[in-house]
């Protein structure tokens, strides 16, 4: 009787929904348990009055299905994927060695981090994984398969994304770069980098703290000039400087006429300049007189006249480059790369291998503040390493620190 009744009743839902449209938040009817049974040979008008349910005979009996008892809710939760456990204190280095585009910016990286490792005796600890393009996750697989406490990688963001995304059962990590903004490191993940968005910031707070109130900013087509304008001009603003007036870079000796003309009207108290090297020398000496600050790679490969065109440019540098004789640095071997670009990436190198040291314990510290080859490097709550490098400003043709306005 009880599938006569459910016949029925989708009977007589099929009949009224030919009188108008069911609202599409109502409930989807139940699937009938029988065939249903014929449409009558002559459909109801839309104004008729509901037609009596037909009356259908009753279906063979239908066998009951066996019933099945509902396994208790602690048996059917699926359990909590296991943590990775190490099985070894050793650290593997995972880099793209093979990539055509970042093999040099890793093999700097991997010079730099076994400098560290042999000058302090650890050199048996550490385990080389290069791999290709699109080649990480394998890489970081084999890493783990050998049971290592740490792995020292990613070194692009792209790698980072894809390992974040797809390797979630791995060793502890130190990223060598930082993910996307708005992205949360999980709490097994350390990030140190050299990102330009960290000397912008450090940049900003000081040309505030000089009294600078009104900027202008000249930026070039560049992407990495203009990431790092990007993050000075907001970090300047939460200093609570004014929006700058933004001017873009243009060889061109007529568009540079304007921007003189136009940079002057502006009387800025000082300009920043996110242009590269081989673009600073004439970009500068279209601006009026006053202080200039801008990224570090302004001054890479200049000769020292061309350093000369920029007197009183303001940069951060990291203290390997800025200060290369410094005690600190005395038992480590200089790169010998002679590219300031790659000399970044083995002190990178350097450091990393001091933080991986400290991260490779089974338990991490909770606060770590390190002057290393790179910086001052300062473990924030989200794991990240905050870097702060060495002021710097050009001067009668020399790159000296930056201490006191001038």
């Amino acid at each position: 009787m009880r599938a006569v009744r459910s016949l029925l009743l989708a009977t007589s839902l099929m009949l009224v929904a030919c009188a108008g449209t069911a609202p599409l938040s109502g409930p989807r009817p139940s699937a009938a348990t029988v065939p249903r049974p014929p449409p009558p040979a002559t459909p109801a008008p839309v104004h008729a009055a509901p037609m009596p349910a037909p009356i259908v005979p009753a279906p063979e009996p239908v066998p009951k299905p066996p019933s099945v008892e509902p396994l208790p809710q602690s048996a059917a939760a699926p359990s909590p994927a296991p943590a990775y456990q190490p099985s070894n204190d050793h650290i593997a280095l995972v880099l793209p060695l093979q990539s055509p585009l970042y093999g040099k910016a890793a093999e700097a990286v991997r010079a730099g981090f076994l400098a560290a490792a042999n000058a302090a005796g650890s050199t048996s600890r550490v385990q080389v994984i290069g791999h290709g393009d699109d080649g990480v996750l394998p890489a970081v697989a084999e890493a783990s398969t050998s049971g290592v406490a740490l792995i020292v990688g990613p070194l692009t963001r792209d790698d980072l994304k894809t390992v974040l995304a797809m390797a979630p059962i791995r060793p502890r990590m130190l990223a060598l770069n930082q993910p996307d903004e708005g992205i949360t490191l999980p709490g097994d993940t350390y990030a140190v980098a050299l990102a330009v968005e960290g000397d912008a910031t450090q940049l900003a707070r000081r040309a505030y703290a000089d009294g600078v109130r009104a900027m202008v900013a000249v930026v070039s087509d560049s992407p990495l000039q203009r990431r790092f304008a990007n993050a000075f001009i907001a970090a300047w603003e939460r200093e609570g400087g004014r929006p700058p007036r933004l001017y873009r870079f243009d060889p061109n000796p007529d568009v540079l006429a304007l921007l003189r003309r136009e940079v002057a009207a502006q009387s800025p108290d000082a300009v920043l300049l996110a242009v590269g090297s081989d673009e600073a020398a004439i970009a500068k000496s279209f601006l009026p007189p006053g202080p200039v600050y801008a990224s570090s790679q302004i001054t890479d490969n200049v000769s020292p006249q061309m350093l000369r065109d920029l007197e009183g440019v303001r940069y951060v540098e990291i203290p390997w480059l800025a200060d290369p004789s410094a005690p600190a640095f005395a038992r480590l071997p200089k790169s010998g790369f002679d590219d300031p670009v790659l000399d970044r990436l083995y002190a990178l190198g350097l450091d990393a291998f001091a933080l991986a040291e400290l991260l490779a314990n089974p338990v991490p510290p909770q606060r770590v503040e390190f002057e290393g080859a790179t910086g001052h490097l300062s473990l924030t709550p989200s794991r990240g390493f905050a870097r702060e490098g060495r002021l710097m400003i050009v001067h009668e043709g020399q790159s000296v620190a930056y201490s006191s306005p001038q």
